[in-house]
């Protein structure tokens, strides 16, 4: 059965008034009847908590709620914030090495790359063959019964990274909550923490996920707005109103009051001397400081050089563990093996996850030492899906892919080659800084810089790179981050350069 012909079955079913407004829409907004009636679906039977509703919530109030109220039910997948409703409204269908393909069969480059999770392109032939010949045989069988897939591939993932144990969960954040666990743990039964006093420091700005724990490590209040208590230990103190006026404190007389009742969580990126001043505080009390060697969801920042092999050190002095959180800068994404390669830095745990199932699969890990793994027993964690043969066999395959096929060098080599096209640029468009490693970078716009997910003249950018055959996504208003897959090639480059000029001299 085609898609159109499912899609007029849906139709069919649905009925109704409602059908004959959608059908208005998707036509005054160019849309097939396929993209309309799939999007429909996802209105039907999907949880509504598209950033695009946030959007859509604010243009009603500027009484165009007959036509917001069409565009709410045809809407809700988009995880942009476009400027005007009708913005980078497609459904994908099809992905290919670097490409993919919309429902109406047009075709763009990848420039996001599923935020860095299919670093070995789109369908890797290798890695679905590995989950096809896989899901053939046993897909699951929890951690209850052994099977004869884990046992390889954890000596497999172990030894490829140069570390004494894994623990393999499932997705990103399972794997940074699990970090901290083990941390934990580590600090109370190896380093001597007193009871419940045990404290994790994160850097400002970080991105790790959007779980209870993640949200009270963030300094981002999209993050954490409407989501306390939040995590202690980890908590980064959030001044209000009602506060300060109970109080009758000014802002920093507020704060010193919370950092001596509260322990602060949270340090600067890419600033030692906050780390150290942090460490000689309350170092007896610390068990780890988690830290991606970039920051991506921040708009790709890069710290200076040696960072990751300092921090290593000062954690060192100071008895504390690095959780180096690779998640979307791991698996050859920098140019590198690891991002912390760079630095000749080895971290005390590791979390990988994204690129680790080349994006067929969800599959984490978090690599660590004998010391810290040991220190869980029986019955303290698990995941009834972590270390599924499916996985297992994904997993090997992808890393393999990165391997063999050199997609770290590749990384490296295209990735200079990125940065040289865009910063030629610099000084007759609108770019005005371009920064990176590898093929995870940005280009900054000449803006002001915004909040995460405002609106700015990136994302005018971002949608004339769409019309132009380019998928981006832009991060505080004025940053575009740029991460295709590793597979990509010289050729490819010098396309999508052209592709990128062309869009930012058309917006100006």
């Amino acid at each position: 059965m085609t898609i159109l012909r499912y899609c007029r079955q849906i139709r069919a079913r649905s009925g109704g008034a409602a059908c004959r407004a959608l059908s208005t829409a998707a036509v005054e907004d160019g849309l097939s009847d396929a993209s309309s009636a799939l999007i429909e679906l996802e209105d039907k039977y999907g949880a509504h908590v598209s950033l695009l509703d946030m959007r859509v919530s604010r243009i009603a109030e500027s009484q165009v709620e007959r036509r917001i109220g069409i565009e709410r039910q045809i809407i809700n997948f988009c995880n942009y914030y476009p400027n005007e409703p009708t913005a980078l409204r497609f459904l994908l269908t099809k992905g290919e090495g670097t490409r993919v393909w919309d429902v109406d069969g047009r075709e763009y480059f990848d420039f996001l790359s599923a935020y860095s999770a299919v670093n070995q392109g789109h369908c890797h032939p290798k890695i679905i063959g590995a989950l096809v010949e896989q899901a053939q045989q046993m897909t699951l069988t929890s951690r209850a019964f052994h099977n004869d897939c884990l046992g390889e591939y954890v000596e497999f993932v172990t030894r490829y990274f140069g570390f004494d144990r894994v623990l393999p969960m499932n997705t990103g954040v399972e794997g940074g909550e699990t970090a901290i666990k083990l941390a934990r743990k580590w600090g109370y039964e190896v380093k001597g923490i007193p009871k419940d006093k045990a404290r994790v420091l994160f850097a400002e700005s970080n991105f790790w996920g959007r779980t209870l724990a993640a949200v009270s490590s963030s300094s981002d209040p999209t993050a954490y707005t409407g989501f306390g208590p939040f995590m202690p230990g980890c908590e980064f103190p959030r001044l209000c109103v009602s506060f300060l006026f109970a109080h009758a404190l000014t802002p920093s007389c507020a704060l010193t009051r919370i950092i001596e009742t509260i322990s602060v969580s949270m340090v600067p990126y890419n600033n030692l001397d906050a780390i150290e001043d942090e460490f000689k505080r309350d170092g007896d009390n610390i068990a780890a400081f988690m830290v991606e060697p970039i920051q991506g969801e921040a708009g790709v920042v890069v710290p200076a050089d040696g960072y990751m092999s300092e921090l290593k050190k000062l954690c060192t002095s100071y008895n504390v563990l690095l959780i180096a959180d690779e998640v979307q800068t791991g698996l050859g994404r920098t140019g590198h093996r690891l991002a912390v390669d760079y630095d000749a830095c080895k971290p005390d745990i590791l979390v990988l996850g994204k690129a680790l199932s080349g994006g067929v699969f969800p599959v984490s890990a978090v690599l660590t030492s004998d010391e810290v793994m040991l220190t869980l027993k029986p019955g303290e964690h698990g995941s009834t899906y972590g270390g599924n043969p499916l996985a297992c066999k994904v997993a090997t395959a992808a890393i393999e892919v990165l391997r063999d096929e050199k997609l770290a060098e590749n990384s490296a080599s295209r990735g200079e080659q990125l940065r040289s096209g865009l910063r030629s640029m610099e000084g007759s468009t609108s770019i005005k800084e371009v920064r990176g490693r590898g093929l995870l970078n940005a280009m900054v716009i000449d803006q002001p810089a915004m909040g995460y997910g405002d609106q700015g003249k990136a994302w005018d950018v971002c949608l004339k790179m769409k019309e132009n055959g380019l998928l981006a996504k832009p991060t505080h208003g004025n940053i575009i981050r740029f991460a295709p897959p590793l597979t990509i090639t010289k050729a490819e480059i010098d396309q999508c350069l052209d592709i990128i000029d062309r869009s930012v001299r058309q917006v100006g």
